[in-house]
C-alpha cells in the first residue's frame, strides 16, 4: 500500500491499543426492551472525545426527540462524557472497537451477542474500511460481512440490520488503489443487502457516502461534530421507518 494508507494503518492501530481496554468482565443481564440497537463497527462507532466524534450521540437525541423507545446495547461503554439530553444520561453501550477489520468482528460477534443481548436492530458501520485499509484480502472482507450478517440472522430470524455504503476518508489520503477498493464495495454492500434480505430480516442499505465532504472530517478518516451530525441523520432517517 501507498504511504497514505501505511499512515492509516498506523493511525487506527494506536486507537485500537489506546481504547480497548474496557472489556466488560461478566455476563449483562437480560434486556426486555423493544428496539434493542446495537451499534457495530470499528473506530468511527467507538469515538474517542475530543480527538474525533462517533455518531452515537447526537442519534440518541434523535431518537430521543422522536420519541422512540429504545435501548442501545453492546459489550463496550465510553469514557468520554456527553451532556445529559431531555435530563438523560447518555446511553453509551455499543459494539465498536478502533482499528478492527471484519474478520475480529466476526470472531467477536458471538460472544458479544450472548453477553449484551440479541439486537432487534444492528448499525452495521463502514464494512471492510478497515480491511481496505490494512491492506487485507477485499474477497475475504466481502466473506466476513455475509457471516456477520449469517450469525446475527440466527440469533434472531427478525433481525433489522441497517448496512453503511461507508463514508470516503479526505480526499488527499484517497489514492488511486483506495479509491478502487472503496468503489467495490459500495456496490458490493448493495449486492450483499440484496441477497442477505429474507421475508422476516431485512438488511437494507443507508448511504453515507454522497454529500459526504472533507469538511466533515476530524482528521484522515474520523468524523468531526459535523460529521457526527450528517452520519446521525441518515442512520435516523432509515429508522423511521423501521422502529416500534
Amino acid at each position: 500500500m501507498k504511504n497514505s494508507v501505511c499512515f492509516l494503518l498506523i493511525l487506527f492501530s494506536l486507537h485500537c491499543f489506546s481504547c480497548d481496554d474496557d472489556e466488560s468482565t461478566g455476563p449483562m443481564q437480560s434486556n426486555d426492551s423493544i428496539n434493542k440497537i446495537m451499534p457495530l463497527g470499528a473506530s468511527r462507532v467507538q469515538g474517542a472525545r475530543p480527538s474525533f466524534e462517533s455518531y452515537r450521540y447526537e442519534l440518541w437525541k434523535l431518537l430521543l426527540d422522536g420519541g422512540y423507545e429504545f435501548d442501545y446495547i453492546g459489550t463496550r461503554e465510553d469514557e468520554a462524557n456527553y451532556p445529559t439530553y431531555q435530563d438523560r444520561t447518555f446511553d453509551d453501550d455499543h459494539e465498536g472497537r478502533g482499528g478492527w477489520r471484519s474478520d475480529q468482528i466476526l470472531d467477536g460477534i458471538e460472544d458479544w451477542i450472548a453477553e449484551a443481548g440479541i439486537p432487534d436492530i444492528v448499525l452495521f458501520s463502514s464494512p471492510g474500511g478497515n480491511d481496505m485499509l490494512q491492506g487485507r484480502s477485499y474477497e475475504q472482507a466481502i466473506d466476513n460481512i455475509n457471516d456477520i450478517i449469517d450469525i446475527l440472522q440466527a440469533d434472531n430470524p427478525s433481525i433489522t440490520i441497517i448496512i453503511e455504503q461507508l463514508a470516503p476518508g479526505k480526499t488527499e489520503i484517497m489514492d488511486a488503489e483506495l479509491t478502487n477498493a472503496f468503489n467495490m464495495m459500495q456496490v458490493d454492500v448493495v449486492e450483499i443487502a440484496n441477497q442477505q434480505s429474507t421475508i422476516s430480516s431485512n438488511v437494507i442499505v443507508v448511504d453515507m457516502a454522497t454529500g459526504f465532504n472533507d469538511n466533515l472530517l476530524a482528521d484522515n478518516v474520523h468524523y468531526n461534530q459535523a460529521g457526527a451530525e450528517f452520519i446521525a441523520d441518515r442512520y435516523f432517517e432509515v429508522l423511521e421507518d423501521i422502529l416500534e
